[in-house]
């Protein structure tokens, strides 16, 4: 959403006529429009695009139109220091041919951002519009509201427009003064200094909000200028209003969605990057360190997956709020995106070991702050966060986005080590991601080049006698080397690659099975194999199995799924559905590492499984464990209440066999029965085991 929103401003700000630059807090130029670009050496901003000190371009400007740049670089200033809340100013630029006039108008960013928005637009037209009035007062029907009024203030005339913009028609207009429009927003102050400004100047510009004749308030731009006989006596005012509601709606969503989050109103991604490009920049003329720290919440998927994205967005909001709470002023917080939040840190020692210790010392602020409980809405929640964090120094790294890869990549560093805390950027996390990429090159070739083969692991019954393996996958290289599926696996995932896999594996499963039953020593075989939550929300997995079944002519009640407890976190409905449907054509299911995951219970008795299979992390603490035989216990009790099989995994010693058997779970799966093996070498046990 958030890059749609930036895009979406972009758009509506290089659309819009006006001139306009968004400057940051010291007057630096962070977003130009396309009016802006285009508007070339005219009048003060020679040389002004983003990245430029607008206030310094102003300042140093001589000649022609010299005292106008002063003027202003003095509101500007002022508006930044908050001692004027709006500053508006017109200029001559006039050239050889043509005598052009402009207008300033220099506004405060919204909620509370330091920084400012300057528009620039030629009121050239306006300027001779109010000289022809002065002289005849022509052209009175145009697009803008007319009113013209005696030296008093009381209307005399209006225009259409007026009576469009306003809703009051003439006869309820006339003999009125423009008190009737007041909305009540301005008070008697601001209208007693638009008349000294008038009196002095014998006119005035600027917004203002005025009421329509439904009630409605409306914001207004505004122009009086008064009229003087040949004596120099006033004689009447003209104002020329109009309805800019729709264009400060636009200007208003300029400066929200261009640069700010509009979940957490903290800075987006674009106005990171521009603030980064200054701040390296500026580092080139100091020896100060600063630091960039990425943030990211942990298991915050499962917090959305769980409680909804309502709760999710209640949680990220509250974390923008205490990270703008642990930082000095000066430093900036932004969000990225998701769960992704950035702070900037500058101006820190000019000491690397200082300045890293300044970086950690804040760090642990954020990991404190942000492990405090929270309560979104009516559901109290912990999360953590890990934290990733990288210096900068005399413009080294020169690009931002070098610099958020460096505070990323120590970000995932953290997560590895364990989460919830702070890690450095470092070479050696830079080449573990290398090799990453390189693993996930090496890995789409095995693909192509189908470079897997099958192992099997015998599951046997409680008399030793083999029912059936477990299919388990490995990568053998070109040079031989075998490759355990747990250091492929999760890359297989990420990179999208378990779907191809994934039917290499079925269809490999099957084929075996077509051989075994044809041989008597294996006919009565079972084969489980484990099946990824990509391959099952695919939108056509059952028909896959079942035209894999059908091509091989095997019986379906041969083949078992197996289906880890992380699976059931998402779409439930659906995986039941489809778990019902291949139970129907003949398939088995077995819910694999039983008692890790945390949401399944629930959904236990709705699914038709036909076997709990007991993680081996419980199996390997059985003997010396108490908590770990009640837990052991407990599934197999569940198992039995619900009429499903069970089976350990990880069964490695005589003693967990034996004290497995008493607490009733009589299949095994581990060690103490067979290693996983290739095909032939599965065969030729069996075999030996039948003789």
């Amino acid at each position: 959403m958030n890059g749609d929103c930036a895009s979406f401003s972009c758009t509506v700000l290089d659309a819009l006529p006006e001139q306009i630059a968004v400057l940051d807090g010291d007057g630096f130029i962070v977003a130009v429009n396309d009016a802006w670009r285009q508007c070339g050496m005219e009048h003060v901003r020679a040389g002004t695009g983003v990245g430029a000190n607008y206030l310094e371009v102003c300042r140093r400007a001589d000649g022609a139109g010299a005292e106008h740049a002063a003027q202003a670089a003095a509101g500007i200033t002022a508006v930044l220091t908050g001692s004027r809340k709006q500053f508006q100013m017109e200029y001559p630029c006039h050239t050889s041919s043509r005598k052009r006039w402009f207008s300033m108008t220099v506004s405060p960013l919204a909620h509370g951002r330091r920084g400012v928005v300057v528009v620039h637009v030629e009121i050239t037209e306006r300027h001779e519009a109010e000289s022809r009035l002065r002289i005849a007062a022509t052209a009175f029907e145009s697009s803008e509201g007319m009113m013209v009024t005696d030296s008093r203030g009381m209307i005399l005339k209006v225009n259409q427009a007026f009576t469009r913009i306003t809703g009051y028609p003439p006869e309820e207009t006339i003999g009125r003064t423009p008190a009737m429009l007041r909305s009540g927003r301005h008070d008697p102050a601001f209208y007693k200094a638009m008349w000294q400004i008038i009196s002095r100047d014998d006119s005035w510009e600027g917004e203002i909000w005025n009421r329509r004749k439904n009630g409605e308030i409306y914001p207004e731009h505004l122009s009086i200028a008064a009229v003087r006989d040949e004596q120099g006596e006033i004689t009447h005012y003209v104002g020329a209003l109009t309805d800019i509601t729709l264009s400060k709606a636009a200007n208003d969503e300029i400066r929200n969605l261009a640069f700010y989050d509009p979940l957490t109103r903290l800075p987006n991604r674009r106005m990171l990057l521009e603030r980064l490009r200054q701040v390296l920049a500026a580092s080139n003329l100091h020896d100060n360190y600063g630091a960039l720290v990425f943030i990211d919440l942990d298991n915050f998927k499962t917090l959305n997956d769980t409680l909804g994205h309502n709760v999710g967005d209640l949680l990220l909001q509250q974390v923008g709020a205490r990270l703008q709470a642990c930082i000095r002023q000066g430093d900036t917080v932004a969000r990225l995106g998701g769960d992704e939040f950035v702070v900037l840190l500058e101006r820190m020692s000019n000491d690397p070991l200082e300045a890293a210790a300044q970086t950690e010392t804040l760090g642990a602020k954020i990991l404190e702050e942000l492990n405090r409980p929270y309560l979104l809405g009516v559901h109290p929640c912990h999360s953590t966060p890990s934290l990733g964090a990288t210096l900068f120094h005399q413009g080294k790294p020169s690009h931002p986005d070098e610099l958020l890869m460096q505070a990323d990549i120590a970000m995932y560093q953290a997560k590895q080590a364990g989460r919830n805390g702070m890690r450095f950027f470092d070479q050696q996390m830079q080449d573990a991601i290398n090799a990453h990429v390189r693993m996930e090159e090496a890995l789409r070739k095995a693909v192509e080049l189908r470079q897997f083969e099958l192992y099997y692991q015998v599951q046997v019954d409680q008399h030793g006698y083999p029912s059936g393996a477990e299919a388990l996958i490995r990568w053998i290289q070109s040079d031989g080397n075998c490759i355990s599926p747990a250091n492929f696996i999760p890359l297989a995932e990420e990179s999208g690659l378990i779907l191809q896999i994934g039917d290499w594996l079925l269809e490999t499963a099957c084929a075996q099975l077509r051989r075994w039953q044809s041989r008597p020593a294996t006919a009565h075989l079972v084969l489980a194999i484990n099946i990824s939550a990509a391959q099952l929300h695919q939108s056509d997995f059952c028909e896959r199995v079942q035209q894999q079944i059908r091509n091989f002519g095997i019986d379906p009640g041969k083949l078992k799924l197996e289906l880890t407890e992380g699976i059931l976190l998402k779409n439930i409905e659906e995986t039941i559905s489809k778990m019902q449907l291949l139970k129907q054509f003949g398939l088995k299911f077995s819910l694999d590492d039983f008692g890790t995951g945390y949401s399944s219970l629930q959904y236990l008795k709705r699914l038709p499984l036909s076997q709990l299979k007991i993680d081996q992390s419980f199996v390997r603490d059985l003997v010396s464990n108490n908590n770990g035989q009640a837990i052991v216990s407990t599934i197999i009790a569940m198992a039995h209440s619900l009429q499903l099989d069970v089976i350990a995994e990880g069964v490695e010693t005589h003693e967990q066999r034996s004290l497995l058997g008493k607490l009733g779970c009589h299949r095994y799966q581990g060690y103490l029965y067979g290693k996983p093996l290739p095909a032939s070498q599965f065969q030729q046990i069996l075999e030996l085991c039948d003789a």
